[in-house]
Protein backbone atom coordinates (compact mmCIF):
# COMPACT_ATOMS: atom_id res chain seq x y z
CA UNK A 1 0.00 0.00 0.00
CA UNK A 2 3.14 2.26 0.91
CA UNK A 3 4.52 1.71 -2.64
CA UNK A 4 0.83 3.12 -3.94
CA UNK A 5 0.90 5.72 -2.19
CA UNK A 6 4.33 7.17 -3.05
CA UNK A 7 3.84 6.54 -6.73
CA UNK A 8 0.44 9.00 -6.19
CA UNK A 9 2.56 11.26 -4.93
CA UNK A 10 5.08 11.07 -8.04
CA UNK A 11 2.48 11.35 -10.44
CA UNK A 12 0.92 14.53 -8.70
CA UNK A 13 4.54 16.13 -8.74
CA UNK A 14 4.45 15.93 -12.77
CA UNK A 15 4.51 19.43 -14.77
CA UNK A 16 1.30 19.74 -16.26
CA UNK A 17 2.80 20.09 -19.96
CA UNK A 18 4.43 17.32 -19.89
CA UNK A 19 1.71 15.03 -19.18
CA UNK A 20 -0.30 16.85 -21.60
CA UNK A 21 2.31 16.28 -24.02
CA UNK A 22 2.80 12.53 -23.18
CA UNK A 23 -0.85 12.18 -24.03
CA UNK A 24 -0.76 14.07 -27.13
CA UNK A 25 2.11 11.95 -28.27
CA UNK A 26 -0.29 8.75 -27.75
CA UNK A 27 -1.28 7.83 -31.16
CA UNK A 28 -4.69 6.48 -32.16
CA UNK A 29 -3.09 2.81 -32.92
CA UNK A 30 -2.25 2.55 -28.90
CA UNK A 31 -5.62 3.52 -27.54
CA UNK A 32 -7.19 0.45 -26.24
CA UNK A 33 -10.44 -0.88 -27.59
CA UNK A 34 -13.39 0.43 -25.84
CA UNK A 35 -14.48 -3.52 -26.00
CA UNK A 36 -11.68 -5.05 -24.04
CA UNK A 37 -11.10 -2.04 -21.11
CA UNK A 38 -13.19 -4.20 -18.81
CA UNK A 39 -10.40 -7.39 -19.81
CA UNK A 40 -7.70 -4.34 -19.24
CA UNK A 41 -9.20 -2.86 -16.10
CA UNK A 42 -8.83 -7.28 -14.50
CA UNK A 43 -5.64 -7.66 -15.74
CA UNK A 44 -4.45 -4.46 -13.65
CA UNK A 45 -6.31 -5.24 -10.45
CA UNK A 46 -4.87 -8.80 -11.14
CA UNK A 47 -1.43 -7.72 -11.29
CA UNK A 48 -2.09 -5.09 -8.56
CA UNK A 49 -3.07 -7.64 -5.88
CA UNK A 50 -0.44 -9.89 -6.38
CA UNK A 51 1.92 -7.28 -5.96
CA UNK A 52 0.41 -6.44 -2.73
CA UNK A 53 0.37 -9.91 -1.92
CA UNK A 54 3.46 -10.10 -2.36
CA UNK A 55 4.45 -6.85 -0.17
CA UNK A 56 2.69 -8.88 2.49
CA UNK A 57 4.67 -12.19 2.33
CA UNK A 58 7.77 -9.62 2.30
CA UNK A 59 6.59 -7.80 5.86
CA UNK A 60 5.71 -11.09 7.08
CA UNK A 61 9.09 -12.53 6.92
CA UNK A 62 10.01 -9.53 9.31
CA UNK A 63 11.63 -10.56 12.78
CA UNK A 64 8.51 -8.65 14.77
CA UNK A 65 5.79 -9.34 12.49
CA UNK A 66 6.90 -13.49 12.63
CA UNK A 67 6.99 -13.10 16.60
CA UNK A 68 2.87 -11.53 16.24
CA UNK A 69 2.12 -14.32 14.19
CA UNK A 70 3.84 -17.18 16.37
CA UNK A 71 2.28 -15.45 19.51
CA UNK A 72 -0.56 -15.73 17.93
CA UNK A 73 -0.65 -19.16 17.19
CA UNK A 74 0.39 -19.42 21.22
CA UNK A 75 -2.56 -18.04 22.31
CA UNK A 76 -5.02 -20.09 20.30
CA UNK A 77 -3.27 -23.38 22.04
CA UNK A 78 -3.74 -21.42 25.10
CA UNK A 79 -7.37 -20.84 24.34
CA UNK A 80 -7.91 -24.62 23.09
CA UNK A 81 -6.66 -25.68 26.94
CA UNK A 82 -8.94 -22.92 28.90
CA UNK A 83 -11.58 -24.41 26.07
CA UNK A 84 -10.42 -28.02 27.63
CA UNK A 85 -10.39 -27.20 31.30
CA UNK A 86 -13.50 -24.74 31.77
CA UNK A 87 -15.77 -26.40 28.85
CA UNK A 88 -17.01 -29.08 31.16
CA UNK A 89 -17.34 -26.77 33.75
CA UNK A 90 -19.58 -24.25 32.42
CA UNK A 91 -21.62 -27.54 30.69
CA UNK A 92 -22.40 -29.21 34.23
CA UNK A 93 -23.44 -25.21 35.71
CA UNK A 94 -25.82 -24.89 32.60
CA UNK A 95 -27.30 -28.44 33.25
CA UNK A 96 -28.07 -27.13 37.14
CA UNK A 97 -30.32 -24.12 35.02
CA UNK A 98 -33.43 -25.93 34.84
CA UNK A 99 -35.73 -23.49 35.62
CA UNK A 100 -34.23 -20.90 33.64
CA UNK A 101 -36.08 -19.58 29.67
CA UNK A 102 -35.24 -21.33 26.77
CA UNK A 103 -34.00 -18.50 24.90
CA UNK A 104 -31.84 -18.15 27.48
CA UNK A 105 -30.34 -21.24 27.33
CA UNK A 106 -29.78 -21.13 24.05
CA UNK A 107 -27.50 -18.24 24.44
CA UNK A 108 -25.79 -20.48 26.88
CA UNK A 109 -25.72 -23.28 24.15
CA UNK A 110 -24.23 -20.95 21.38
CA UNK A 111 -21.50 -19.73 23.93
CA UNK A 112 -20.84 -23.00 24.76
CA UNK A 113 -20.24 -23.91 21.77
CA UNK A 114 -17.87 -21.22 20.81
CA UNK A 115 -15.95 -21.15 23.92
CA UNK A 116 -12.53 -21.43 21.87
CA UNK A 117 -13.27 -18.72 20.00
CA UNK A 118 -14.24 -16.41 22.92
CA UNK A 119 -10.95 -16.93 24.85
CA UNK A 120 -8.87 -16.54 21.37
CA UNK A 121 -10.44 -12.99 21.41
CA UNK A 122 -9.89 -12.22 25.01
CA UNK A 123 -5.81 -13.42 25.13
CA UNK A 124 -5.57 -11.60 22.34
CA UNK A 125 -7.12 -8.01 23.32
CA UNK A 126 -5.37 -8.51 26.94
CA UNK A 127 -2.07 -9.05 24.96
CA UNK A 128 -2.36 -6.02 22.25
CA UNK A 129 -3.09 -3.54 25.01
CA UNK A 130 0.16 -5.02 27.34
CA UNK A 131 2.30 -4.59 23.94
CA UNK A 132 1.03 -1.48 23.38
CA UNK A 133 1.95 -0.30 27.01
CA UNK A 134 5.62 -2.17 26.68
CA UNK A 135 6.69 -1.35 23.33
CA UNK A 136 6.00 0.26 19.80
CA UNK A 137 2.47 0.53 18.67
CA UNK A 138 3.80 -1.05 15.02
CA UNK A 139 5.08 -4.21 16.66
CA UNK A 140 1.50 -4.88 17.48
CA UNK A 141 -0.55 -4.10 14.08
CA UNK A 142 -0.59 -7.76 13.13
CA UNK A 143 -2.35 -8.63 16.49
CA UNK A 144 -4.61 -5.71 16.42
CA UNK A 145 -5.90 -6.86 13.05
CA UNK A 146 -6.07 -10.70 14.20
CA UNK A 147 -8.28 -9.34 16.80
CA UNK A 148 -10.26 -7.07 15.10
CA UNK A 149 -11.01 -10.15 12.23
CA UNK A 150 -11.82 -12.21 14.95
CA UNK A 151 -14.35 -10.00 16.80
CA UNK A 152 -15.96 -9.36 13.70
CA UNK A 153 -16.43 -13.05 12.69
CA UNK A 154 -17.78 -13.59 16.18
CA UNK A 155 -19.91 -10.76 16.21
CA UNK A 156 -21.27 -12.04 13.06
CA UNK A 157 -21.81 -15.89 14.29
CA UNK A 158 -24.33 -14.73 17.15
CA UNK A 159 -26.18 -12.04 14.88
CA UNK A 160 -26.61 -14.98 12.93
CA UNK A 161 -27.94 -17.09 14.89
CA UNK A 162 -31.55 -14.77 14.34
CA UNK A 163 -32.28 -15.93 11.19
CA UNK A 164 -34.25 -19.65 10.94
CA UNK A 165 -33.40 -20.69 7.71
CA UNK A 166 -30.11 -22.81 7.56
CA UNK A 167 -29.20 -21.94 4.25
CA UNK A 168 -30.04 -18.20 4.46
CA UNK A 169 -27.82 -17.82 7.76
CA UNK A 170 -25.12 -19.55 6.21
CA UNK A 171 -25.15 -17.31 3.00
CA UNK A 172 -25.53 -14.07 5.09
CA UNK A 173 -22.61 -15.23 7.55
CA UNK A 174 -20.37 -15.92 4.68
CA UNK A 175 -21.31 -12.86 3.61
CA UNK A 176 -20.91 -10.75 6.52
CA UNK A 177 -17.21 -12.89 6.96
CA UNK A 178 -15.91 -11.48 3.44
CA UNK A 179 -17.13 -8.03 3.75
CA UNK A 180 -15.98 -7.48 7.55
CA UNK A 181 -12.37 -9.34 6.07
CA UNK A 182 -12.23 -7.11 2.99
CA UNK A 183 -13.46 -3.81 5.17
CA UNK A 184 -10.68 -4.86 7.83
CA UNK A 185 -7.86 -5.07 5.91
CA UNK A 186 -8.45 -2.27 3.53
CA UNK A 187 -9.59 -4.09 -0.24
CA UNK A 188 -13.29 -2.88 -0.43
CA UNK A 189 -11.90 -0.90 -3.00
CA UNK A 190 -9.98 -2.98 -5.28
CA UNK A 191 -12.35 -5.85 -4.61
CA UNK A 192 -15.47 -3.33 -6.26
CA UNK A 193 -13.20 -2.07 -8.82
CA UNK A 194 -12.89 -6.16 -9.56
CA UNK A 195 -16.62 -7.16 -9.38
CA UNK A 196 -17.54 -4.11 -11.48
CA UNK A 197 -14.92 -5.38 -14.02
CA UNK A 198 -16.86 -8.39 -14.28
CA UNK A 199 -19.59 -7.11 -16.62
CA UNK A 200 -22.06 -8.09 -19.45
CA UNK A 201 -22.94 -4.86 -21.65
CA UNK A 202 -25.03 -4.86 -24.88
CA UNK A 203 -25.31 -1.39 -25.59
CA UNK A 204 -26.37 0.79 -22.92
CA UNK A 205 -27.30 -2.32 -20.76
CA UNK A 206 -24.44 -2.75 -18.25
CA UNK A 207 -24.90 -5.33 -15.31
CA UNK A 208 -21.86 -5.88 -13.21
CA UNK A 209 -21.79 -8.70 -10.56
CA UNK A 210 -21.09 -5.70 -8.14
CA UNK A 211 -24.40 -4.30 -9.39
CA UNK A 212 -26.13 -8.34 -8.80
CA UNK A 213 -24.37 -8.14 -5.03
CA UNK A 214 -25.22 -4.57 -4.40
CA UNK A 215 -29.27 -5.95 -5.55
CA UNK A 216 -28.61 -8.85 -3.48
CA UNK A 217 -27.88 -7.22 -0.18
CA UNK A 218 -30.22 -4.02 -0.42
CA UNK A 219 -33.31 -6.55 -1.58
CA UNK A 220 -32.13 -9.01 1.04
CA UNK A 221 -32.18 -6.34 3.78
CA UNK A 222 -35.32 -4.37 2.84
CA UNK A 223 -36.90 -8.09 2.30
CA UNK A 224 -35.92 -9.36 5.85
CA UNK A 225 -37.32 -5.88 7.07
CA UNK A 226 -40.23 -5.85 5.52
CA UNK A 227 -41.14 -9.91 6.56
CA UNK A 228 -40.24 -8.83 10.33
CA UNK A 229 -42.51 -6.00 10.28
CA UNK A 230 -45.59 -8.08 8.75
CA UNK A 231 -45.16 -10.76 10.90
CA UNK A 232 -45.30 -8.96 13.92
CA UNK A 233 -47.92 -6.82 12.71
CA UNK A 234 -50.21 -9.57 11.51
CA UNK A 235 -49.78 -10.96 15.08
CA UNK A 236 -51.26 -8.48 16.86
CA UNK A 237 -54.26 -7.91 14.13
CA UNK A 238 -54.06 -11.80 14.87
CA UNK A 239 -54.78 -11.31 18.31
CA UNK A 240 -57.16 -8.72 18.30
CA UNK A 241 -60.76 -9.64 19.03
CA UNK A 242 -62.91 -6.75 18.11
CA UNK A 243 -61.72 -7.59 13.85
CA UNK A 244 -63.91 -11.10 12.78
CA UNK A 245 -61.62 -12.93 11.78
CA UNK A 246 -62.09 -12.56 7.61
CA UNK A 247 -61.06 -9.13 7.81
CA UNK A 248 -58.20 -9.81 9.89
CA UNK A 249 -57.08 -12.08 7.18
CA UNK A 250 -57.65 -9.77 4.47
CA UNK A 251 -55.84 -6.90 6.67
CA UNK A 252 -52.75 -9.07 6.29
CA UNK A 253 -52.54 -10.40 3.07
CA UNK A 254 -53.09 -6.81 1.99
CA UNK A 255 -50.44 -5.29 4.39
CA UNK A 256 -48.11 -8.09 3.27
CA UNK A 257 -48.59 -7.37 -0.60
CA UNK A 258 -48.24 -3.29 0.00
CA UNK A 259 -44.98 -3.85 2.23
CA UNK A 260 -43.28 -6.39 -0.06
CA UNK A 261 -43.98 -4.26 -2.70
CA UNK A 262 -42.78 -1.34 -1.49
CA UNK A 263 -39.45 -2.70 -0.23
CA UNK A 264 -38.75 -4.10 -3.95
CA UNK A 265 -39.50 -0.79 -5.19
CA UNK A 266 -36.93 1.11 -2.87
CA UNK A 267 -34.58 -1.81 -3.23
CA UNK A 268 -34.51 -1.21 -7.19
CA UNK A 269 -34.67 2.47 -6.92
CA UNK A 270 -31.89 2.14 -4.85
CA UNK A 271 -29.76 -0.15 -7.16
CA UNK A 272 -30.44 2.62 -9.71
CA UNK A 273 -32.24 0.59 -11.90
CA UNK A 274 -34.64 2.10 -14.12
CA UNK A 275 -38.26 1.10 -13.30
CA UNK A 276 -39.71 2.97 -17.04
CA UNK A 277 -38.36 -0.23 -18.87
CA UNK A 278 -40.54 -2.83 -17.46
CA UNK A 279 -43.61 -1.07 -19.14
CA UNK A 280 -43.16 -3.36 -21.67
CA UNK A 281 -42.49 -6.40 -19.47
CA UNK A 282 -45.43 -5.39 -17.52
CA UNK A 283 -47.76 -5.22 -20.58
CA UNK A 284 -46.40 -8.91 -21.80
CA UNK A 285 -47.60 -10.37 -18.07
CA UNK A 286 -50.89 -8.40 -17.98
CA UNK A 287 -51.35 -10.63 -21.67
CA UNK A 288 -50.44 -13.90 -19.72
CA UNK A 289 -52.84 -12.98 -17.14
CA UNK A 290 -55.56 -12.69 -18.93
CA UNK A 291 -54.69 -15.88 -21.49
CA UNK A 292 -52.70 -18.63 -19.42
CA UNK A 293 -53.68 -17.71 -15.62
CA UNK A 294 -57.10 -17.22 -15.89
CA UNK A 295 -57.52 -19.71 -13.01
CA UNK A 296 -54.91 -18.03 -11.00
CA UNK A 297 -56.70 -14.85 -11.28
CA UNK A 298 -60.68 -15.92 -11.08
CA UNK A 299 -58.87 -17.79 -7.36
CA UNK A 300 -57.16 -14.73 -6.50
CA UNK A 301 -60.15 -12.30 -6.81
CA UNK A 302 -62.33 -15.07 -5.50
CA UNK A 303 -60.41 -15.20 -2.27
CA UNK A 304 -60.87 -11.70 -1.92
CA UNK A 305 -64.63 -11.79 -2.48
CA UNK A 306 -64.63 -14.57 -0.09
CA UNK A 307 -62.71 -12.33 2.93
CA UNK A 308 -65.31 -9.02 1.79
CA UNK A 309 -68.61 -10.94 2.45
CA UNK A 310 -67.58 -12.98 5.34
CA UNK A 311 -69.39 -16.08 3.99
CA UNK A 312 -66.48 -18.36 5.27
CA UNK A 313 -64.12 -17.58 7.99
CA UNK A 314 -61.23 -19.34 9.55
CA UNK A 315 -62.73 -21.59 12.04
CA UNK A 316 -65.80 -22.51 10.43
CA UNK A 317 -66.82 -26.10 9.92
CA UNK A 318 -68.13 -26.43 5.97
CA UNK A 319 -69.19 -29.37 3.87
CA UNK A 320 -68.48 -29.50 0.23
CA UNK A 321 -68.91 -32.35 -1.47
CA UNK A 322 -67.91 -35.17 -0.41
CA UNK A 323 -65.18 -32.82 2.52
CA UNK A 324 -66.19 -31.90 5.66
CA UNK A 325 -64.10 -30.13 8.22
CA UNK A 326 -63.23 -26.68 9.31
CA UNK A 327 -61.52 -24.34 7.58
CA UNK A 328 -57.35 -24.07 9.30
CA UNK A 329 -56.44 -20.97 6.87
CA UNK A 330 -57.57 -18.78 3.77
CA UNK A 331 -55.29 -18.72 1.55
CA UNK A 332 -54.72 -16.46 -2.14
CA UNK A 333 -55.42 -19.27 -3.94
CA UNK A 334 -56.99 -22.05 -2.38
CA UNK A 335 -58.67 -22.63 1.41
CA UNK A 336 -57.09 -25.70 3.64
CA UNK A 337 -60.52 -27.76 4.72
CA UNK A 338 -59.12 -30.33 7.72
CA UNK A 339 -61.25 -33.19 8.52
CA UNK A 340 -61.60 -35.34 11.25
CA UNK A 341 -59.24 -38.58 10.31
CA UNK A 342 -56.43 -35.59 9.93
CA UNK A 343 -56.77 -35.18 5.63
CA UNK A 344 -55.74 -31.80 4.68
CA UNK A 345 -57.33 -30.55 1.72
CA UNK A 346 -56.55 -27.63 -0.85
CA UNK A 347 -59.98 -26.40 -1.81
CA UNK A 348 -59.79 -23.64 -4.78
CA UNK A 349 -61.06 -20.64 -3.79
CA UNK A 350 -62.85 -20.24 -7.24
CA UNK A 351 -64.87 -23.83 -6.01
CA UNK A 352 -66.22 -22.02 -2.96
CA UNK A 353 -67.61 -19.31 -5.06
CA UNK A 354 -68.84 -21.53 -7.79
CA UNK A 355 -70.04 -24.23 -6.04
CA UNK A 356 -72.59 -25.09 -3.22
CA UNK A 357 -70.96 -24.78 0.33
CA UNK A 358 -72.35 -25.81 3.59
CA UNK A 359 -71.34 -23.73 6.41
CA UNK A 360 -72.39 -25.33 9.48
CA UNK A 361 -71.64 -22.21 11.71
CA UNK A 362 -71.36 -18.87 9.80
CA UNK A 363 -74.35 -17.49 11.81
CA UNK A 364 -73.29 -19.17 14.90
CA UNK A 365 -71.72 -21.88 16.22
CA UNK A 366 -74.93 -23.92 17.35
CA UNK A 367 -75.66 -27.17 14.88
CA UNK A 368 -78.70 -29.47 15.36
CA UNK A 369 -78.66 -33.27 14.98
CA UNK A 370 -80.93 -35.66 13.99
CA UNK A 371 -80.99 -38.97 14.52
CA UNK A 372 -83.66 -41.92 13.78
CA UNK A 373 -85.35 -45.00 15.49
CA UNK A 374 -88.12 -47.14 15.82
CA UNK A 375 -89.46 -49.22 18.42
CA UNK A 376 -92.36 -51.83 18.75
CA UNK A 377 -95.79 -51.59 18.52
CA UNK A 378 -96.28 -53.10 21.97
CA UNK A 379 -94.48 -50.30 23.76
CA UNK A 380 -96.19 -47.03 24.64
CA UNK A 381 -94.79 -43.87 22.56
CA UNK A 382 -95.30 -41.52 25.26
CA UNK A 383 -92.69 -43.31 27.28
CA UNK A 384 -90.58 -44.14 24.44
CA UNK A 385 -90.48 -40.22 24.10
CA UNK A 386 -89.69 -39.19 27.75
CA UNK A 387 -86.78 -42.23 27.53
CA UNK A 388 -85.13 -40.59 24.58
CA UNK A 389 -85.23 -37.12 25.83
CA UNK A 390 -83.59 -37.97 28.76
CA UNK A 391 -80.85 -40.12 27.06
CA UNK A 392 -79.87 -37.19 25.06
CA UNK A 393 -79.56 -34.81 27.62
CA UNK A 394 -76.89 -36.88 30.05
CA UNK A 395 -74.84 -37.11 26.96
CA UNK A 396 -71.68 -34.74 27.10
CA UNK A 397 -71.76 -32.00 24.36
CA UNK A 398 -75.54 -32.17 23.87
CA UNK A 399 -76.57 -28.42 24.99
CA UNK A 400 -79.00 -28.37 27.86
CA UNK A 401 -80.85 -24.68 27.32
CA UNK A 402 -81.59 -26.17 24.17
CA UNK A 403 -83.55 -29.35 25.01
CA UNK A 404 -83.63 -31.87 22.51
CA UNK A 405 -87.12 -33.01 21.33
CA UNK A 406 -88.39 -36.63 20.20
CA UNK A 407 -91.44 -36.90 17.22
CA UNK A 408 -93.23 -39.16 15.92
CA UNK A 409 -92.52 -39.68 12.79
CA UNK A 410 -94.59 -42.74 11.06
CA UNK A 411 -95.95 -45.94 11.59
CA UNK A 412 -93.37 -48.71 9.37
CA UNK A 413 -94.15 -51.94 8.66
CA UNK A 414 -92.39 -53.42 11.77
CA UNK A 415 -91.89 -50.50 14.11
CA UNK A 416 -93.30 -46.96 14.93
CA UNK A 417 -90.56 -45.05 13.65
CA UNK A 418 -89.02 -41.57 15.85
CA UNK A 419 -86.73 -38.75 15.47
CA UNK A 420 -84.68 -37.48 17.73
CA UNK A 421 -83.56 -33.65 17.77
CA UNK A 422 -80.45 -32.21 19.90
CA UNK A 423 -78.30 -29.63 19.71
CA UNK A 424 -74.12 -29.21 20.27
CA UNK A 425 -71.95 -26.14 19.46
CA UNK A 426 -69.02 -27.72 18.71
CA UNK A 427 -69.01 -29.10 15.83
CA UNK A 428 -65.26 -29.33 15.03
CA UNK A 429 -65.54 -31.86 17.64
CA UNK A 430 -67.07 -34.31 15.29
CA UNK A 431 -70.53 -35.21 14.72
CA UNK A 432 -70.05 -39.05 13.98
CA UNK A 433 -69.03 -39.47 17.88
CA UNK A 434 -71.54 -37.47 19.22
CA UNK A 435 -74.27 -39.17 17.42
CA UNK A 436 -73.02 -42.45 18.42
CA UNK A 437 -72.66 -41.63 22.04
CA UNK A 438 -76.27 -40.54 21.57
CA UNK A 439 -77.44 -44.05 20.55
CA UNK A 440 -75.36 -45.87 22.97
CA UNK A 441 -77.55 -43.56 25.41
CA UNK A 442 -80.82 -44.86 23.92
CA UNK A 443 -80.19 -48.65 23.99
CA UNK A 444 -79.05 -48.26 27.55
CA UNK A 445 -82.38 -46.38 28.38
CA UNK A 446 -84.34 -48.91 26.38
CA UNK A 447 -82.59 -51.90 28.25
CA UNK A 448 -83.65 -50.62 31.40
CA UNK A 449 -87.26 -49.99 30.63
CA UNK A 450 -87.55 -53.59 28.57
CA UNK A 451 -88.30 -50.95 25.37
CA UNK A 452 -87.82 -53.44 22.17
CA UNK A 453 -86.55 -52.24 19.07
CA UNK A 454 -87.91 -54.65 16.13
CA UNK A 455 -86.42 -56.14 13.76
CA UNK A 456 -87.92 -56.40 10.03
CA UNK A 457 -90.79 -58.79 10.44
CA UNK A 458 -92.13 -60.59 6.85
CA UNK A 459 -95.10 -63.37 6.32
CA UNK A 460 -94.82 -65.76 3.66
CA UNK A 461 -98.19 -68.12 3.13
CA UNK A 462 -98.78 -70.82 0.95
CA UNK A 463 -101.89 -71.16 -0.65
CA UNK A 464 -103.83 -74.37 -0.89
CA UNK A 465 -104.37 -76.15 -4.32
CA UNK A 466 -102.25 -76.27 -7.29
CA UNK A 467 -98.62 -76.19 -7.06
CA UNK A 468 -97.28 -73.54 -9.00
CA UNK A 469 -96.18 -74.72 -12.64
CA UNK A 470 -92.56 -74.83 -13.26
CA UNK A 471 -91.22 -73.35 -16.91
CA UNK A 472 -90.07 -75.78 -19.20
Amino acid sequence: MANHDELAEQSDQLPTDAVSDTASDTSPELVPDTATQPVTDLVDLSQSLLAQADTFLTSMLRPWNAYQIGIALALWAAAHLLKSVLGPRVRNWMASREGWPKWRMRILVVIHQRLRPIFFILLLWIAVGLMREMTWPSRSYILGIIATLATAWIVVVFATRLIRSRFLRRLVRYGAWTYVTLHVLGLTGDAARILDSAALEAGEFRISMLLIVQAVVILGVLIALARFFTSTTSRRIQSNEDISPSMRVLIVKVLQIGVYGTAFYIGVKAIGIDLTGLAVLSGAIGVGLGFGLQKVVSNLVSGVIILLDKSIKPGDVISLGQTFGWINTLGARYASVVTRDGKEYLIPNEDLITNQVVNWSHSDDFVRLDIFFGTAYGDDPHAVRKLAIGAAKGVDRVLAFKPPVCHIVGFGDSSVDYILRFWIRDPTQGLTNIRGNVYLALWDAFQENNISIPFPQREVKMLDGDQPSLPD
